[in-house]
């Protein structure tokens, strides 16, 4: 009895999934209607950006991201204050083997290196600050799960995660005051393909990998301790 509910519920959701997509519209004309359009027409022009995924995210929503990057640092707050203990604390596992530890001490500045391209370079290429900054918090996870006693300096973290906020916080409030709304452009464009280009773009993708790789860093450390 509940395999045959069960079978009809997900045919009724699977019937009405299917309904839902029929109604949505294929073809090129549709598909460059409105807002789309705009972003493809004048994307490059006004913002100089290569990639326009990333004049969008960043130039046009800018006002977004700075929100999805104030969820990332409350949910990475809340996650600290619940594991945080004042009591000393230690890695409840074992070092990984001698060839595990060397790897990970080549590849470890080799992944900075990688997130940080990422992130300066979001702005011709696929990629950003926030994939950026996950880059490099991979790097530290790497070390984390290699060497027992390795640990990151919060303080050091807090300061570098906080001062990149400001940083994306106060190009927006320039753009506010010296542009025509927050976040506008107050910057040369400059050559589109090259790195000096797209304005404040650039600028915002730093800070927020840094913030990003700052505050998934910490969140790893603290995540990975344990009470003795």
């Amino acid at each position: 009895m509940r395999k045959a509910i069960a079978v009809l519920f997900l045919g009724f959701i699977g019937y009405y999934l299917l309904s839902t997509f029929l109604l949505v519209p294929f073809g090129v004309v549709r598909v460059l209607e409105g807002v789309g359009l705009k972003y493809l027409q004048d994307g490059l022009q006004q913002t100089g950006a290569a990639n326009l995924v990333t004049s969008i995210v960043v130039n046009y929503r800018g006002f977004d991201t700075l929100g999805e990057v104030t969820v990332l640092f409350l949910a990475a707050t809340g996650m600290g204050a619940l594991l945080y203990s004042k009591r000393p604390t230690e890695r409840a596992r074992q070092n990984a083997s001698i060839i595990v530890k060397t790897g990970a001490r080549i590849l470890f500045p080799l992944i900075i290196i990688l997130g940080a391209y990422v992130f300066i370079h979001g702005h011709l290429t696929p990629g950003g600050g926030f994939q950026g900054g996950a880059i490099i918090a991979s790097g530290f996870l790497l070390m984390f799960m290699s060497y027992r006693t390795y640990h990151v300096n919060h303080v050091i973290l807090s300061r570098v995660e906080s001062s990149a906020g400001s940083v994306f916080v106060i190009i927006g409030l320039l753009g506010l005051a010296y542009g025509s709304s927050f976040l506008a452009n107050i910057l040369p464009l400059g050559t589109v393909n090259t790195l000096f280009s797209a304005g404040v773009i650039p600028l915002i993708y730093v800070a927020v990998g840094f913030k990003v790789g700052a505050e998934l860093t910490a969140l790893l450390d603290t995540m990975l301790q344990t009470v003795k």
